[in-house]
């Protein structure tokens, strides 16, 4: 669905990070957890080419003023790193975007009243807020969010308000445990006894390690993929990951935007990626 949006609010939540709220169609509230939008960020031919953002939140958003009718809105997290982003960084509120989305497949919630845990690194953490929404309405949930320092590990109050039980590690020791989230993520599965599902999205190395720690304990891992995309739609080829099974005789590749982002950690190739 291709829709124009008009920007409610864009602030920047952490040195470099921005959080952005815009209009929607009423069919965005359906978006899974998980699932992105392809935004233009400029009307003009400059940047060409579309960017992909995960769906941070959606709902419905009431306007200030008396007798406002409340509308649906599409939030998404992101980080300034180049041009695209630089841009989308200097719009203000009644700026309108273009945007396409829902696109991809999202997370399996799995069985109710099971532990969910779910492993966040920096703009990593933009799909799973959706998903810890969904997932306290029946299961517990606990988040384990990590960066190089503080200013990397963002909206943990966000989480929090929503009943996530919160985990914290940053590679400097400014704010939680000092070193790698994944090793928090450890600590927890073996109080447990390796009980629970992983939901994880964030960078490659991250996901990685997450997806080495659940095939080691027999613990379902699904892991939510950042690829390099110039459509969304899987004509591009620009996305495409090695699966499990991939050889040069046999090759196996996956595209990020339609196959996923979201996979189960097993059906992808880990070593020598």
């Amino acid at each position: 669905m291709q829709f124009k949006a008009m920007i409610l609010d864009n602030a920047e939540v952490s040195p470099g990070y921005w959080r952005m709220r815009m209009t929607a169609p009423a069919e965005m509230l359906a978006a899974k957890p998980g699932q992105f939008v392809m935004v233009r960020v400029n009307p003009s031919i400059d940047p060409l080419i579309r960017r992909p953002f995960g769906v941070f939140d959606v709902g419905m958003h009431q306007p200030a003023y008396t007798g406002a009718v409340a509308q649906p809105y599409l939030e998404i997290l992101y980080r300034v790193v180049g041009k695209g982003t630089g841009m989308l960084s200097d719009l203000h509120e009644n700026d309108i975007l273009d945007v396409l989305g829902p696109l991809g497949s999202g997370f399996d919630n799995g069985p109710a009243g099971e532990e969910k845990l779910i492993v966040g690194g920096g703009v990593g953490l933009a799909p799973l807020y959706l998903l810890a929404k969904e997932l306290v309405k029946d299961s517990p949930v606990r988040l384990f969010a990590g960066g190089r320092s503080k200013d990397d590990v963002l909206c943990i109050t966000e989480f929090e308000r929503l009943g996530v039980e919160c985990y914290t590690a940053t590679e400097d020791g400014s704010l939680g445990e000092c070193g790698l989230v994944t090793k928090v993520l450890e600590g927890r599965l073996d109080a447990t006894g390796n009980k629970g599902q992983i939901c994880a999205c964030g960078p490659h190395g991250m996901l990685k390690a997450v997806a080495a720690i659940g095939a080691k304990r027999s613990v379902k891992t699904q892991v939510s993929l950042e690829g390099y995309m110039a459509c969304g739609m899987g004509a591009c080829l620009g996305c495409v990951c090695q699966g499990a099974e991939h050889s040069a005789e046999n090759p196996d590749y996956r595209c990020v935007c339609t196959e996923g982002p979201v996979f189960e950690a097993a059906v992808l190739k880990w070593e020598g990626n």
